[in-house]
């Protein structure tokens, strides 16, 4: 080679402006213009948030707003200071299918940043390792949860450790994702304990829907994982979580435990967590059986907040246990005013499958904090 034959020229930002100018591209590398995202992830999200609440060309989410999206059993996707987490990771299926309107692949179209198990049953974790596999989400939570995720994957989970089957209850763990404060709470799984004599209540069994299965017949595969679910998926113990971002905070769990007889430390625990913007709490539970909604009503006493949100009362599935919202709603207004009323959450009740994928019921505004105050005002100069 000729040692003098001369270098390539050097790119500069003219030139590739010009050269994607040729092609086209402009928009992407022009300052003041966000890169557009795939539109997979655009579609996902405005189905999910709402099209008010996406741009409709980078897929960002609204800071401004905290918005909770549905997706049957315990599960949500969650939209929190711009950034995406799931809320357990199952879509409802056994005895029916396709009910919830979504489905696995468009979970990780969110690009969720986090996955948070609450606990590892496979209605609130069957999904985790494929979600998580196509979107390259995080999983959250007890080190058991983790491996049992790990253990159905085909390629490398990450993983975040906030707890242990083997802590005590009441443990506390705390985190960070990205802006958002993570604070993990070791506590019970529903169990039946004895009836309370000195707080009695009836026993609460609503029916299932026999109609639901015809409406929305499972396939071949529903039914298999059900009773694969069913026969091999572990606890790995339960946690609540605590997420703060400035200006809003929101207290989420999947199971509601005997607090009062398995675990009264984890109630001092809660009742020291700063009151919540919203608590979404699981109100089906094994304790109903015995003791009505007595746990949930501990569970929604200690944590506090303004409103309340129920969840894992739907019909997710499972024979014999699962059944409509519509069987819930008159004991859960009657068990909640039972609380003082200085303390008492305003209810706002879900309602299957009207309510799945229904961010509009689940939108929160933050409250203005002095910190952003002042990056406005820093903008305004």
């Amino acid at each position: 080679m000729n040692d003098h034959t001369p270098a390539p020229p050097t790119a500069t930002r003219r030139t590739a402006v010009r050269g994607a100018l040729a092609l086209g591209l402009a928009p992407l590398l022009l300052p003041g213009r966000a890169e557009a995202a795939p539109r997979a992830l655009v579609r996902a999200r405005r189905k999910h948030f709402g099209a008010a609440n996406v741009d409709r060309r980078t897929g960002a989410i609204r800071r401004d707003r905290v918005l909770l999206s549905w997706v049957g059993c315990a599960g949500f996707a969650l939209a929190i200071d711009g950034e995406v987490l799931l809320l357990d990771a199952w879509i409802p299926r056994g005895i029916h299918g396709g009910r919830v309107p979504t489905s696995v692949a468009e979970l990780a179209a969110l690009r969720p940043r986090a996955i948070l198990i609450g606990h590892g049953h496979f209605d609130h974790a069957a999904d985790a390792h494929r979600i998580a596999e196509l979107s390259g989400a995080v999983v959250v939570g007890t080190a058991q949860h983790i491996t049992q995720v790990r253990a159905k994957a085909s390629k490398r989970i990450r993983g975040l450790v906030v707890g242990d089957e083997r802590d005590p209850h009441g443990t506390v763990r705390r985190a960070r994702l990205g802006s958002i404060r993570l604070t993990a709470v070791r506590h019970p799984h529903s169990t039946p304990k004895p009836p309370d004599l000195s707080d009695p209540h009836l026993p609460l069994l609503p029916l299932p829907d026999p109609l639901t299965p015809l409406l929305h017949p499972p396939s071949l595969a529903d039914c298999a994982g059900l009773l694969t679910g069913l026969a091999g998926d572990a606890e790995g113990g339960s946690l609540l979580y605590q997420l703060r971002v400035p200006g809003f905070t929101l207290v989420w769990h999947d199971t509601v435990g005997p607090l009062k007889e398995d675990a009264p430390r984890v109630r001092r625990v809660l009742r020291r967590l700063p009151r919540p913007d919203v608590h979404v709490g699981a109100i089906q539970g094994f304790g109903q059986i015995t003791n009505g909604l007595r746990d949930v009503r501990h569970y929604v006493a200690d944590v506090g907040g303004t409103v309340f949100v129920p969840s894992h009362h739907d019909d997710w599935g499972a024979p014999l246990i699962a059944s409509p919202a519509s069987g819930y709603r008159g004991p859960l207004e009657a068990e909640l005013r039972r609380i003082p009323a200085a303390r008492r959450p305003h209810l706002r009740f879900l309602s299957d499958p009207h309510d799945y994928l229904r961010a509009d019921r689940l939108t929160f505004s933050r409250r203005r904090t002095r910190r952003a105050a002042r990056r406005r005002r820093g903008r305004q100069r």
